[in-house]
Order: structure tokens, then C-alpha cells, then sequence
């Protein structure tokens, strides 16, 4: 009888570890909107789904650094799901306090950008194999709004 059990468990452990998953790639970082209070920023990621029905996100997790500081993170809850078998196209707000802003001072001095680093952790639910998360990463420059951008 362990036996069988053991062939079983084997058997479903490689089954599972040869699931596809879905695969994400983090695409562009641009400017959205400037407000009295703080800059935002769109992230956009582009998931492929290889399955023939949708699959729910769970949630967004991010963080972004500058110069080795935490500038924004937060987490975006329930924004949707995966198109079966297709891409979907996925935005993800990271708003900036003016505060954090003045606290770059220098990278900002010598270009009028922000060198970035975005980490984002895409969970979504597989069924029968539970949440999985996809990490991805981006490193840039954000440019920061000129008084054209403001009015």
C-alpha cells in the first residue's frame, strides 16, 4: 500500500511541476498624472495565458526604489483577469508624494529623471494548483514633469 501511495504522490508532484503557468513581462513605465500632492506613474505589464479559460489575478504587489530608497509600494487587490489563450494587458498605478520626490535631489539635479528600479509580484490563482506568483523587475529612468506637464 505505501507503495502505491509513494507512486501516487510521485507521479502528482511532476505533474504539477510541469504545469504551464502564465508569463509576464513588465513593458513600459510612463508618467500619468501630476496632482498637487504626488506624480503617477502607469505600470504595464503584458501577461500571456496559455489556458482556455480565464484565470483570476489575486493580487498586484509592488515596490519602487530610487538610489537605493523605497519610494512608492502598495498592493492593487482583485484587478481582474486573464483573457483565456490570449494576452492581457494589465496597468498598474504607483503614485509618488511630492515628499519622497524632494528626498532625490541629487539624481534629480543632474537630468531631471528618476533612475528607477520597479520589483512587482503578479499572484494569480491556477486551479487545482492554488496561487502562484510571478515576480518580475525593471530597472529605468522616469522623467519627471516639467511645468508644462503641471498646467
Amino acid at each position: 500500500m505505501s507503495q502505491f501511495i509513494d507512486k501516487a504522490t510521485t507521479f502528482i508532484a511532476e505533474k504539477v511541476a510541469n504545469v504551464k503557468t502564465p508569463e509576464a513581462s513588465l513593458t513600459d513605465m510612463d508618467l500619468k498624472r501630476v496632482s498637487v500632492d504626488s506624480v503617477e506613474y502607469l505600470a504595464k505589464l503584458s501577461v500571456d495565458n496559455p489556458y482556455g479559460h480565464s484565470i483570476p489575478i489575486c493580487d498586484i504587489d509592488y515596490t519602487l526604489k530610487s538610489a537605493g530608497s523605497v519610494i512608492a509600494s502598495g498592493k492593487i487587490p482583485d484587478p481582474g483577469s486573464l483573457k483565456a489563450k490570449d494576452t492581457t494587458l494589465v496597468e498598474v498605478p504607483v503614485k509618488v508624494p511630492h515628499s519622497l520626490l524632494v528626498t532625490l535631489i541629487k539624481d534629480v539635479g543632474r537630468d531631471w529623471d528618476i533612475d528607477y528600479e520597479l520589483l512587482l509580484d503578479l499572484i494569480i490563482d491556477l486551479p487545482l494548483v492554488g496561487n502562484i506568483t510571478i515576480p518580475l523587475s525593471r530597472k529605468g529612468e522616469i522623467k519627471l514633469p516639467t511645468l508644462s506637464d503641471v498646467f
